[in-house]
């Protein structure tokens, strides 16, 4: 529904995902900065999912590699419930 990058705030973020807040679930790649929006999620009873790539051989095994790419398969993935 939405894939884009957007700013690492609170309030961003939270404007951002508004229209969808009623079916949406927050999935994160394990990166050095994913504990905030794991506070926030948690703060608003929002699902958190947190992924490490290594595990989710879909994006591992891939050939072709970049955030862009990997977060769309990993978007898909959840959607799918096959985590």
């Amino acid at each position: 529904m939405l894939h884009r990058n957007i700013k690492t705030d609170r309030e961003v973020f939270l404007a951002v995902i508004e229209t969808f807040r009623e079916d949406v679930v927050v999935g994160v790649e394990c990166m050095f900065a994913w504990c905030w929006i794991a506070d926030l999620s948690a703060e608003q009873g929002i699902p958190f999912v947190l992924g490490h790539a290594f595990y989710v051989k879909a994006i591992h095994s891939g050939k072709a590699k970049n955030d862009k790419i990997d977060s769309r398969k990993t978007a898909v993935l959840f959607r799918g419930s096959m985590r």
